[in-house]
């Protein structure tokens, strides 16, 4: 069972771990990686981190020109149009990269939306589902074969201890009644975790192994739809801006996590599992709240992630096999 394998495997990492000490040692000339929201908080620090260890970087950007001004200088970047929330964006895009590229090692799936105001995409899609989830479900599955061509391809999905706030709504996943952008979220970062479950079951015979990660508290771009009265009255920052939320981490010790799971040899023959802190997590506490760290068990559920799976291929009408269908008539 899937529950079984969310055990800490000290991996001699902590939570203080930054990018540095996780890429240390860890040979990545040559490689191969795509990082969504690549150019904005945690997503820039990684690619950052990747660039610096040699890695070459394709980075989905909703706005281009603002992407490729915040990477100037990192001549390993490049930025490729996409918008997640458009998934016609998202095909042209997945087909670009098939062409130009022949495989790819590993795929950060970082970008996403927080607590946003009700908004629809798509053919009436609540936007935080169809943003953190669809759009990389739809973008994933068209780069699998770059990622069989890898021998050793991974793919890392930014979840959030904000899962503990919402199972998935099976019986309204787009909140057509009773929005409310906290659970809409916690939803949307329960749908990373069950992604990348069932993406490690179905593709590690191809050689792909999936993570999922919450990368701690960290101030960035993604509080963007929340005023500064919130970000105060939650305790995040102070009235000058100043970040005084205790446990807060620096960007690079924020993207660390993402960077363990994308690149640790410990990980070789474990994949599927949700991590924190730069270690596996452990299963939550049902009784505890999402502060006390760990995944709650609704999350990796083999049952729970493959109903999701069939779900979001029947509304996005795309299947695991259709990147590789694409790429053999290419």
């Amino acid at each position: 069972m899937r529950t079984q394998q969310q055990m800490p495997i000290d991996s001699g990492f902590t939570a203080e771990s930054t990018a540095d000490d996780v890429l240390g040692g860890i040979e990545l000339d040559g490689k191969v990686a795509l990082v969504t929201g690549g150019y904005s908080g945690l997503g820039l620090e990684t690619t950052r981190a990747l660039v610096k260890s040699g890695v070459k970087v394709l980075v989905p950007a909703r706005r281009p020109e603002i992407a490729r001004a915040r990477l100037g200088g990192l001549e390993g970047a490049t930025v490729v149009p996409m918008d997640l929330a458009d998934l016609a964006s998202v095909r042209v895009a997945g087909d670009q990269l098939r062409q130009a590229e022949a495989k790819l090692d590993i795929v950060v799936a970082a970008a996403g939306v927080m607590a946003s105001p009700e908004r629809r995409v798509g053919p009436g899609w609540e936007s935080q589902f169809a943003i953190n989830h669809l759009g990389h479900f739809v973008l994933i599955n068209l780069l699998r074969p770059l990622l069989s061509n890898a021998n050793g391809g991974r793919v890392v999905s930014y979840s959030s201890a904000g899962h503990h706030l919402s199972d998935i709504r099976w019986a309204d996943m787009n909140f057509e009644q009773d929005y409310d952008r906290w659970l809409a979220y916690g939803q949307s970062k329960t749908a990373n975790v069950l992604f990348t479950a069932h993406l490690d079951a179905t593709a590690k015979s191809e050689g792909i192994r999936a993570f999922s990660l919450h990368p701690g508290a960290i101030i960035t771009d993604l509080q963007r739809d929340m005023t500064v009265a919130e970000q105060i009255e939650r305790g995040w920052i102070d009235k000058e801006g100043n970040i005084v939320g205790p446990g807060f981490k620096t960007p690079s010790q924020g993207a660390a996590t993402g960077l363990w799971a994308a690149t640790a040899p410990a990980l070789d023959s474990r994949g599927g599992v949700y991590c924190e802190d730069c270690d596996i997590a452990p299963l939550a506490d049902p009784g505890g709240s999402m502060d006390d760290g760990g995944v709650r068990e609704y999350a990796v559920d083999p049952e729970s992630a493959e109903r999701l799976w069939t779900v979001s291929a029947q509304i996005t009408g795309i299947t695991p096999r259709e990147g590789a269908a694409t790429a053999v008539s290419q």
